[in-house]
């Protein structure tokens, strides 16, 4: 019988990358984004043909793809050039918690394997009611900054603030969570933080370590909650800033367990 489903598919970001493999279709995956590192397995397998907001266009085509597969206006530019080229491209845009669940859906049903990616949403979303559950024990909720890059500062995108919310915990910056640019989400006058005295820091600086004690040291940062009481912790970017799978089976278990206190079973090598 004729797969009329995609046969040979190029992934510009992790996520895809990461569902397909989850859901067992990665033998259809041909190229990757070279910023993948989730599965681990995808970087030694698949040749890297794209960073975030650049890809080499002439390798893409060489591997003659069926379907590429992107994320967001930031990669339109790419997506227009492949277009051009005759290529068939889905580029997503999601960036909830409820994205990441249809998104999951979605891509399970353009390769035909819905009922696997059904599986993995039931898998996610028994980790978000696990999470929820837990949260309704705790005596309080904390406030969590959480801060994606350091210099600007910048707040957390959406699907972490819903996390962040799910697992007991309320976002020092709410509003600029649906700011879908990491621009119109950089902190003008990071004194505000001071200022909303957060009971919890978690850096996910994406590219490089979180350093609590550069953290610590900013002028004025001994005065908040979480420093003075030592609440100041990180998680590693590739673990919940791809609005994928990892942010909700990995992510958020990591989140809930700092927000209940229990930092030291978030690892920083982990």
């Amino acid at each position: 019988m004729t797969d009329r489903y995609p046969q040979r598919i190029v992934c510009l970001t992790e996520e895809p990358t990461e569902v397909l493999y989850r859901i067992g279709e990665q033998d259809r995956i041909v190229g990757i984004s070279g910023f993948t590192v989730r599965p681990p397995q995808a970087r030694r397998e698949k040749p890297k043909v794209s960073a975030f907001t650049s890809a080499k266009i002439d390798r893409i085509l060489a591997l003659e793809p069926d379907l590429v597969i992107g994320f967001s206006d930031i990669q339109a530019d790419i997506a227009r050039d492949l277009i051009r080229a005759g290529v068939e491209v889905w580029i997503s845009n999601h960036r909830s918690v409820e994205g990441i669940l249809n998104y999951t859906l979605r891509l399970g049903a353009l390769v035909g394997a819905l009922a696997r990616a059904q599986a993995l949403v039931d898998e996610m979303q028994a980790a978000i009611d696990a999470a929820r559950s837990q949260a309704a024990t705790l005596a309080r909720r904390p406030r969590v900054y959480f801060e994606e890059w350091d210099e600007p500062p910048m707040t957390a995108i959406q699907w972490v603030c819903e996390l962040i919310r799910i697992a007991g915990g309320d976002d020092l910056f709410p509003e600029r969570a649906e700011c879908s640019l990491g621009r119109d989400r950089i902190l003008a006058d990071a004194d505000e933080v001071i200022r909303r005295a957060p009971d919890l820091i978690i850096g996910s600086w994406c590219g490089k370590k979180f350093r609590p004690d550069k953290v610590a040291e900013r002028p004025g940062w001994d005065e908040i909650p979480a420093v003075r009481n030592g609440r100041v912790a990180e998680i590693k970017s590739a673990v919940i800033l791809q609005p994928g799978p990892a942010a909700i089976l990995e992510g958020l278990p990591q989140l809930a367990r700092l927000i209940a206190g229990k930092s030291k079973e978030v690892d920083g090598d982990r």
